[in-house]
């Protein structure tokens, strides 16, 4: 049986390494008639609440002027507006305006690049541009942008709005905000202007601490209309990914990033493994046509992606941790002998080092580009299909902290040795580096962001085989070590008191008030992420099993499957959902 079941996942990571393209996402907004009557959500299909989020109408402006007329109607009428991205790629409930009676603005139609001056190395384009077009782009005129997510659905509105990096602690640092020069947002106006207000911000311009607030921020100030970017030549890049232990991990990490400009790190804690991205620039005179296709962003039949999330539905509902931690080795065997993706001339792997162009080697999304084919094939989190469901936590901590915390997270897998095995059929935790920022609610200081990823029940009264360790994990994070939410990529736990570690907050307000007096642009999600109105923990059966609370009783757990509330095991003010009652159904794991 065991043979069995590895052969399979050996034949799902085949079918996933080389089926490049499929079906694309579906839209996230939808309307019954003539765009009204609408629901919105995120490309997963769901929010960490698991509700649903409706508007009375949807716009789809292809112009700044059609931006000015839906805003200023809006303003006119005191109607709640938000801001959705082609592919609403956030987790939390950024899209969701109040009640059903709200107004959502979708960028799919602003989507042209306005100009390109390769004098200068500025790029202008609209909010709704994909990272892929921005990539494409200012390659056909010799020019790259630097630093970047790895994920190309991204829209240049989104990755402002959220705060969104790639990974450097190198030149101007690895924030798509930082490279903004120029920006144009719509926002509400009184009734002597129209309604309606066209700001033009510059970098060091008149209205700087403006710029400060807009360049992050949550979609609460109004609507980017343009951005301009500052580039550089194109130039091209050596990548190796290099696997070794992880026992000197934590010293390692904060030297890495300086060592190196595009490093990044992938740990697997339970496997005492950890693979290092020796990633620098070299002249465009050396040889390579490297590409990079990462395979978890390539489409994927969904007969192997029903195999996967079923297997480990079953392992789940067994207790079964062995198995997990069998399949997320074999997954990680993978993916190292693949390189990732990576190959030297974009069809084949030969060996270390990769050299590319930067265009090819930044990012990736196959999954996007393929013609629909009635789901047979499909993004791996495409709720369309049975595929991967899952959390997000992620979080920056600052440089002089990381240590203690990779030293924490190693403590808690020597209790627990399997505990961390889910992560690994995720592709472990990505560690990037971030610089501190002058946005006032972006990256306060030099830090190492931790990107987890792990298995989510359909069921949400469904805990996971060693829940308690990654809620230890998450409040480690944010509470013993002040770590910073990523504004598109958490459950409402690490967002709790987030606003007050920000130096700036009180300024970010002040334009916020300025720019949307009547907070139109706001929602209840946004007001209680800003700190303006509670309820950001939501205290119900089984919260804390979603991240909507910190468990302060056993309810707030699943004491029927034998889960209770209980102290962290390393950060003792930690509140863990932790198995203390064994049954039958879940014999094969322990209490910690």
């Amino acid at each position: 049986m065991l043979l069995r079941s590895v052969l399979i996942l050996k034949l799902v990571v085949l079918l996933i390494i080389t089926l490049a393209n499929g079906n694309p996402p579906e839209e996230p907004v939808k309307c019954s008639n003539n765009f009204t009557n609408c629901t919105i959500t995120n490309s997963y299909g769901v929010f960490p609440d698991r509700s649903t989020c409706h508007a009375a109408e949807a716009a789809y402006p292809s112009s700044e002027q059609d931006i000015v007329s839906i805003v200023a109607n809006a303003t006119r009428a005191k109607r709640k507006m938000r801001v959705a991205t082609r592919y609403s790629h956030s987790i939390p409930k950024l899209v969701c305006p109040d009640g059903e009676n709200g107004l959502i603005i979708s960028t799919e139609n602003l989507n042209r690049v306005i100009k390109i001056d390769k004098e200068k190395m500025l790029v202008t384009l609209e909010s709704g541009v994909t990272l892929r077009q921005l990539i494409d782009e200012a390659a056909k005129s010799g020019l790259a942008f630097p630093y970047t997510p790895y994920w190309w659905g991204l829209t240049i509105g989104g990755l402002l709005g959220t705060g969104a990096h790639g990974s450097t602690l190198w030149g101007d640092g690895s924030s798509i905000h930082d490279y903004v020069v120029q920006m144009r947002i719509v926002t509400a106006g009184s009734e002597e202007n129209g309604y309606a207000k066209v700001r033009t911000l510059e970098e060091n311009g008149e209205f700087d601490g403006e710029m400060k607030a807009a360049k992050v921020s949550l979609g609460v100030l109004g609507v980017i209309s343009q951005v301009t970017l500052k580039l550089q030549p194109l130039f091209k890049r050596s990548v190796t990914f290099l696997p070794k232990n992880d026992t000197d991990l934590s010293d390692q990490a904060i030297a890495f990033g300086r060592q190196h400009e595009f490093a990044d790190i992938t740990w697997y804690p339970s496997q005492k493994r950890v693979v290092y991205r020796i990633d620098d620039r070299v002249s465009s005179n050396v040889s390579g046509n490297g590409l990079w296709d990462h395979p978890g962003f390539r489409s994927t039949p969904s007969l192997a992606l029903l195999i996967l999330r079923s297997t480990e539905e079953d392992q789940e509902a067994k207790g079964d941790a062995a198995g997990k931690c069998r399949n997320g080795k074999l997954t990680t065997n993978t993916l190292i002998r693949s390189a990732f993706g990576l190959t030297n001339d974009g069809i084949i792997f030969k060996g270390y080092p990769v050299i590319g162009y930067q265009n090819r080697l930044q990012a990736s999304g196959g999954c996007l580009k393929g013609l629909k084919d009635a789901e047979i094939t499909a993004c791996p989190w495409d709720p369309r299909v049975k595929g991967l469901f899952f959390h997000q936590t992620t979080f920056s901590i600052v440089l002089s902290k990381a240590k203690d915390f990779i030293q924490d997270v190693q403590k808690l897998v020597s209790i627990a040795p399997q505990s961390l095995c889910g992560i690994d059929l995720y592709n472990g935790i990505l560690m990037r580096y971030v610089t501190g920022s002058n946005a006032y609610i972006g990256k306060q200081e030099d830090s190492l962001d931790f990107d987890i990823t792990y298995y989510r029940s359909k069921d949400p009264k469904t805990p996971r085989l060693y829940e308690d360790v990654l809620e230890e994990i998450e409040q480690m994070a944010v509470f013993k070590y002040d770590g910073l939410p990523h504004w598109g990529k958490n459950r409402n736990v690490a967002f709790e008191g987030a606003i007050k570690k920000y130096k700036k907050s009180r300024e970010f307000l002040k334009v916020k008030g300025k720019y949307d007096p009547l907070g139109l642009f706001s929602s209840e999600w946004t007001d209680q992420v800003l700190g303006l109105k509670g309820g950001l923990t939501i205290v119900k059966e089984g919260c804390a099993l979603e991240g909507l609370c910190v468990c302060s009783e056993d309810i707030h757990c699943a004491p029927q499957k034998g889960y209770l509330c209980r102290p962290g095991k390393v950060f003792q003010d930690a509140r863990v959902c932790t198995l203390v009652q064994v049954s039958n159904q879940w014999s094969a794991q322990t209490e910690l």
